[in-house]
């Protein structure tokens, strides 16, 4: 369930809910369909089967078979190949943690670990190169490159034969691949058996190599390739001096001689946080062993709002306080969209320590509630009730009203300056930096979206987004002269206590109207998801920025399929999957498409999960 606005959804009237008869088994309708449906049948429970035929339309659940049937083939055929591989070449497959996976139609040999992460797959690819390089007496150092996901290491070009015999020797025990790193490019052309001679051949030429140890789980279900290896990069001598073969980012040239330094291995890839003692050290030279201008050295934490809708006593009190909704309110003000719990709350943490491990703490706000799966002992969670933040408890609790409880977010005792506002709608799609969201000087980033604030005074018939939008508008224009226009992506917000402390004091009477109202009112202003940023941007202190963003709305038909480009993987960023019209009848319908998406983008639990869920 999502508390807050979904702020770049298309207008509502356009919306076609996911609801429909439930049509005749397809098995009957096509029989050249059977392979596809034995498929959809061992990949989705029975009780996910039969919401499927009892509320969602024939076309959406033909595309939903098709989606999930199709990856199921692609699964099992993959495997099918991975065990003929096993049989015919078992020398290179011993070891109890080995596995052998498929990675871009390929099959490779992984390591195998309870929870594989980015970070872990990089930091051990490393580790292999170095020691290895290290214990053969090759001069090697650990270079600052530009990409935050691939290490790097640098040895001298009159090395190169010795480094491939070492590296070589290593992958015969070790199975690991190599491949060539086009000039320009983040990942190698090719990544073949580096215990192949043949695979040397074909990076002869190449000033950048990538040596690569796959990872996985222990059911070889995820896979981290070549995006998280090695380089090698081989530095020309010339005048005294060691030349990079590339652009990093702190210099193109070394002494020959030049002293070694030890350096935290934080300062060498953004996924690990600066701003806490990191206790790993990576061997390199004095030019890289030194903060940059560029580098985010402030603890950030993330803070998410959650409800459980489906909490009965919870249900009591938001029926006992209905008589505080005016007559002439949308019906979006308290409309059961804006409760529905589908458990995304698990995913998107799932996302946030895969895609997100500098977040120092996550504090989840909730009405007194927790869910049964959440691990509330975990050192860098905290369970944060609304009577801890509201500044008059006694007179504004209880509320069901999203607006409310973000205008008072700053005040969670411990929250970092700098923080992360997510709803739990909201996914980390891929590895992220905190310069993904900030400077290094402490400016925040904001992501605005192309749907737009309607013109106008505010009215009754405008729901609760469009209204809190002309009411930000109208401080902003009073304030500062100019025109809001634009509505916010529906991305993590990039927040600093100190402005939204600045806010709640200059528009004391709008900050408290908001707070005090129970449900969404007319003179609610969005503070967190929208006022924040223009406020911040007028006063100097945040700048419009871009990433690559989904919103995907599960009232729409094409929801299904915008989920399985998703899953095929879009590249994006942050993507957010919620709606403003179900209804509460639409629940288990969504649930059976949700679920099944949301296990195949994030199967590995969070440490933030017990045994319980």
């Amino acid at each position: 369930m999502s508390s807050g606005d979904r702020s770049d959804a298309p207008e509502i009237s356009s919306a076609t809910p996911v609801a429909g008869p439930g049509v005749p088994d397809l098995v009957k309708r096509n029989p050249e369909a059977s392979k596809l449906v034995r498929a959809y049948r061992r990949a989705m429970p029975v009780a996910a089967r039969k919401a499927l035929a009892d509320r969602i339309s024939h076309d959406v659940r033909t595309q939903l078979l098709e989606a999930i049937a199709g990856a199921a083939l692609r699964s099992r055929a993959e495997r099918l190949r991975a065990d003929i591989a096993v049989r015919t070449k078992p020398g290179l497959f011993r070891g109890a943690d080995r596995r052998v996976v498929t990675f871009g139609g390929e099959i490779k040999v992984a390591y195998a670990s309870a929870a594989p992460s980015p970070l872990q797959a990089r930091s051990s690819n490393l580790s292999a190169v170095s020691d290895a390089l290290g214990a053969a007496g090759i001069d090697y150092f650990c270079v600052r490159g530009k990409n935050d996901l691939a290490a790097a290491v640098a040895i001298p070009a009159a090395q190169r034969a010795a480094a491939q015999r070492v590296l070589t020797d290593l992958c015969r025990r070790l199975p690991g691949y190599v491949g060539a790193v086009p000039a320009g490019a983040d990942t190698p052309r090719f990544s073949e058996p580096a215990h192949r001679p043949g695979s040397w051949r074909k990076t002869a030429q190449a000033r950048v190599i990538r040596l690569t140890w796959y990872h996985t789980n222990l059911s070889g279900g995820v896979v981290l390739g070549d995006e998280f290896g090695c380089d090698v990069e081989f530095w020309e001598e010339r005048d005294g001096e060691l030349h990079a073969p590339r652009a990093n980012r702190a210099t193109a040239e070394v002494s020959v001689d030049g002293p070694v330094a030890e350096a935290p291995a934080a300062l060498f890839t953004r996924l690990i946080a600066q701003d806490q003692p990191c206790a790993e050290v990576v061997r390199t030279r004095q030019e890289f062993a030194h903060p940059l201008p560029d580098d985010v050295r402030f603890p950030i934490d993330a803070v998410y709002t959650w409800v459980d809708g489906d909490d009965k006593a919870w249900k009591r009190l938001r029926d006992e306080y209905s008589g505080d909704l005016p007559d002439d309110r949308h019906e979006e003000a308290d409309n059961d969209a804006r409760y529905l719990n589908r458990d995304e709350l698990r995913y998107s943490l799932r996302s946030l320590e895969l895609n997100a491990p500098w977040i120092r703490t996550v504090y989840l706000v909730t009405a007194d509630q927790t869910p049964a799966w959440l691990n509330t002992a975990h050192p860098r969670l905290k369970v944060i009730s609304h009577r801890d933040i509201f500044s008059d408890a006694a007179r504004q609790l209880p509320t069901f009203n999203s607006h409310a409880i973000e205008s008072q977010l700053h005040h969670i005792e411990g929250l970092s300056e700098h923080f992360l506002y997510f709803n739990d709608d909201i996914f980390l799609g891929r590895p992220l930096t905190p310069n993904t969201f900030f400077h290094s000087n402490g400016l925040t980033k904001y992501f605005p979206s192309s749907a737009l604030v309607p013109h106008g005074d505010r009215s009754p018939l405008d729901p609760p987004v469009a209204s809190a939008g002309k009411n930000n508008r109208r401080i902003i224009e009073s304030t500062f002269g100019t025109t809001l226009i634009q509505k916010m992506k529906h991305v993590p917000h990039a927040l600093r206590r100190t402005v939204l402390d600045e806010i709640e004091e200059r528009y004391s009477r709008e900050h408290s109207a908001t707070s005090a109202a129970r449900f969404r009112s007319q003179d609610d202003v969005s503070i967190a998801s929208s006022l924040a940023h223009y406020y911040g941007y007028h006063t100097g202190r945040a700048v419009p920025s871009q990433l690559e963003y989904q919103y995907i709305d599960l009232s729409h038909r094409n929801a299904t399929r915008r989920l399985g480009r998703v899953l095929a993987g879009d590249g994006l960023d942050v993507f957010c999957i919620n709606d403003t019209v179900s209804s509460a009848s639409h629940l288990d319908a969504q649930t059976a498409v949700l679920t099944p998406f949301l296990e195949a983008c994030f199967p590995l639990p969070s440490a933030f999960e017990n045994d319980r869920g």
